[in-house]
């Protein structure tokens, strides 16, 4: 029996260490800014909101452009420098106190998040034997999942024990520990030598991935009701002090499933582990729309985490697929833009159906869309099916 190729290496290793300490700030900031923003700063739910959009936007600008800086600068270069500044702009929070300087600071940090982020996911991408990509990328995802509660656990510990100047500096402490994990990767695998440095329309987009992403940027939508208001839907339950509870069982179930699915993917292919997730997803947004108990909110939690970790890792997998290795900085940089828009639009519209018509709506609006959404993927499913059954006819 031929001995399977490790995906725990050094430089794996590192690179989920790093991409966690990146997603711990992010959520942790995700979560407990809404309340900074109405509790401190005494800003209304829209503006709460537009943190979340004005730190994507900048996101959304960059990412297309990200997978030419990542051939023309290096992918190590660029994951260094972008660290380096999304640590500065972590420290910042402590000092910048005007709600105009917070939203300028959430526009430049999502500049230096997208680069880092596509910088490190291209990167594992090419440090993950060919063979077991499914289970490798899937691993990494977990850095993203585990940050997922870390964050806002962490977060919601110290704003209601100490206070966010606390949390800013607890935040910014942690970046400069993953920062300084990333100095133990290596040069770049596949660098380029010789880059063209003029901008094509290729350069922005890699068109092989984009059905996948727009997929993706469908259930990000949905997934915004999660990650923008739950903390705020939360305390409107009087169900805050189970919010972190909440995110344990979310991340818990994710990080103990990938495994097995990352595996599931690898073997029987992507509908095995997809379908699954979307009507885990589903139920889990429907739930959380009309609980009104502890033990609802804390089982919605466990079917949105199994749900949302079975189907993002998934489509990034597709992603990369879909194309060459040379192309992997390009198709996570097109998955990640198309999912980042669609946190976006989320944020903004399921905000505007919060203020107008509540929060339960909202969860009901997503969990619809999620059902929306298999039904187009069971679609294409079969017309890919057709497809390649009269190319083998002819």
């Amino acid at each position: 029996m031929a001995k399977k190729e490790p995906i725990w290496t050094k430089t794996f290793i590192s690179l989920f260490f790093t991409n966690l300490s990146v997603f711990v700030v992010f959520y942790g900031l995700v979560t407990t800014l809404p309340l900074y923003a109405i509790g401190i700063l005494n800003r209304t739910d829209e503006d709460a909101g537009l943190l979340m959009s004005i730190f994507l936007l900048s996101a959304i600008v960059v990412r297309p452009f990200t997978g030419k800086i990542l051939d023309i600068f290096g992918k190590r270069k660029m994951l260094w420098i972008s660290l380096a500044f999304y640590l500065i702009c972590t420290v910042l929070y402590y000092f910048v106190q005007p709600f105009s300087g917070l939203l300028i600071l959430r526009f430049v940090q999502g500049i230096w998040f997208s680069i880092a982020t596509t910088a490190a996911g291209s990167l594992a991408a090419d440090n993950v034997p060919m063979s077991r990509r499914g289970a490798g990328l899937g691993y990494f995802t977990m850095s993203t999942n585990l940050a997922i509660v870390v964050g806002p656990l962490i977060s919601l510990f110290i704003i209601q024990a100490f206070s966010f100047t606390t949390l800013f500096i607890v935040l910014s402490v942690l970046m400069l520990m993953g920062a300084g994990l990333a100095l133990a990767i290596p040069a770049d695998k596949k660098a380029n030598t010789k880059v063209n440095r003029k901008i094509s329309l290729g350069d922005l987009f890699e068109k092989k991935t984009v059905p996948i992403a727009l997929l993706a940027s469908l259930i990000s939508f949905a997934y915004a009701s999660v990650l923008s208001f739950l903390s705020v839907y939360a305390q409107e339950k009087d169900m805050l002090h189970l919010a972190t509870i909440f995110y344990v069982v979310y991340a818990a179930v994710m990080l103990v499933t990938r495994p097995f699915t990352g595996r599931w993917f690898d073997e029987k292919g992507a509908k095995f582990v997809m379908i699954p997730g979307f009507i885990s997803f589903f139920a889990g947004l429907i739930l959380l729309g009309f609980m009104n108990s502890g033990i609802l909110f804390l089982v919605s939690g466990l079917l949105i985490g199994f749900g949302y970790g079975a189907l993002v890792p998934s489509l990034q997998t597709l992603a990369v697929q879909a194309t060459t290795p040379e192309r992997s900085g390009y198709a996570t940089a097109t998955f990640f833009t198309l999912f980042d828009i669609g946190i976006a639009i989320g944020s903004y519209v399921l905000g505007l159906v919060a203020v107008h018509f509540g929060y339960q709506n909202v969860y009901v609006l997503s969990g619809v869309l999620v059902i929306a959404i298999l039904v187009i993927y069971i679609i294409s499913q079969k017309q890919k099916k057709k497809v390649k059954s009269s190319a083998i006819a002819s």
